[in-house]
């Protein structure tokens, strides 16, 4: 953990809380998810972290959202151990905090005080077969029939699919093209005309799957927020979790950089410890550096968004390029201090090389970062160079 003005003291008893829970009760439950059943892990994930009075740091208290330093740092040290419980965590707190942003004082009730205590688990539904990074591109249908909207279309890789209780999606409202006409509700598991198409099998397995909505009644009352807000809501929420997929990375580098110095140490070549090598030296220095550059990176987002700044666009958008891109190069240099074992199933260091990979895709590619940040540059400049 950094020690840097970005945390209180309450903070590092968050982090010893979430690595002791971690490495006592996710990472001895995280194999029922590599034998192939994630969804039975995600449950037991979250029936875990609701024991342990955990869930409040990925969800907030039912009110308002999670406090992100908190926050990274549970992530980073669930991800250390185990990507499933990280993704279904991480969810449960995507799939929450649009009702805390938009939603009425019931739904909150209904929903988000449901989801803190792990009674009610939570799904974020924004992408779709056509619409990836662009969610311009959305199709799925929201149309207005008395007191109801009917949704109809498909989503795809959504995460927490059939373990969610309920869902927040987005459709489109309005008529046309473009993002202005998107609008959020929140779907129950159970409403009709809503199904769970299939399961998609991943490189490294977590609850996740393609949606179906076929003429699916919701009340108009689970909308979030205006007709045409959605887009909004869905960056919002993005613009809060995304230095938190950094932090997921972050404890993934932590793990393969520990896991590389502890196997360099024991492992003897040529009558030498490999740690004793200038080859390997130089690729641990490597690999501690670019893991201390990635957290701060990720705390300082966090600790922008806790002092009040209402949007943290550049700063998340850097967090995550930085440091997933950074978790990718670390976690290969800790396989290839393995060597042999490196690429053998079952070795902490082939795990880590499967999860790591979707970090750089999911909540925003890293060529979408680039952009994103890119116009956050030019931005400013502008505003620079306008006169006074």
């Amino acid at each position: 953990m950094l020690t840097l003005p970005f945390f209180d003291p309450a903070h590092r008893d968050v982090a010893a809380r979430f690595t002791a829970f971690a490495r006592e009760a996710v990472e001895p439950f995280a194999a029922t998810a590599e034998d192939g059943d994630p969804i039975a892990a995600g449950r037991g994930f979250i029936d875990r972290a609701a024991e342990a009075g955990l869930l409040s740091y990925f969800v907030g208290d039912g009110r308002t959202g999670p406090e992100l330093r908190a926050l990274c740092l549970a992530r980073e040290a669930i991800a250390a151990s185990s990507g499933c419980a990280d993704s279904v965590f991480a969810v449960q707190g995507l799939g929450s905090y649009p009702i805390v942003l938009a939603g009425s004082d019931r739904l909150k009730r209904e929903y988000v005080a449901e989801a803190v205590p792990g009674r009610a688990v939570a799904a974020f539904a924004l992408t779709e077969p056509e619409a990836g990074s662009d969610p311009a591109g959305i199709q799925t249908d929201a149309r207005r029939d008395g007191n109801d909207y009917v949704i109809s279309g498909t989503k795809t890789y959504i995460s927490n699919a059939g373990l969610a209780s309920f869902y927040v999606v987005f459709a489109r409202t309005g008529p046309g093209a473009g993002s202005k006409g998107l609008s959020a509700f929140v779907v129950d598991a159970t409403a009709s005309g809503f199904q769970v198409e299939r399961q998609i099998d991943l490189l490294a397995p977590h609850p996740i799957g393609q949606l179906r909505f076929d003429e699916c009644r919701v009340p108009a009352d689970r909308r979030l927020g205006a007709e045409g807000e959605g887009l909004k809501i869905a960056l919002s929420t993005l613009d809060l979790f995304r230095s938190s997929v950094g932090a997921a990375a972050c404890g993934i580098s932590a793990r393969a950089l520990e896991e590389a110095a502890t196997y360099a140490s024991r492992r003897r070549q040529f009558g030498s410890a490999l740690s004793e090598f200038q080859a390997t030296r130089i690729a641990l220095a490597d690999m501690a550096t670019e893991l201390d550059a990635a957290r701060l990176l990720v705390y300082r987002a966090a600790w922008t968004k806790d002092g009040g700044a209402a949007r943290v666009t550049r700063e998340s958008s850097m967090a995550k390029l930085f440091a997933t891109e950074a978790a990718q190069r670390i976690v290969d240099r800790a396989v290839q201090i393995h060597g042999g074992l490196g690429v053998t199933r079952g070795v902490v260091v082939e795990r880590l090389y499967r999860e790591v990979r979707a970090l750089r895709i999911y909540e925003g590619t890293s060529e979408i970062q680039r952009l994103v940040i890119a116009g956050q540059v030019l931005e400013t400049m502008r505003e620079q160079s306008e006169p006074s």
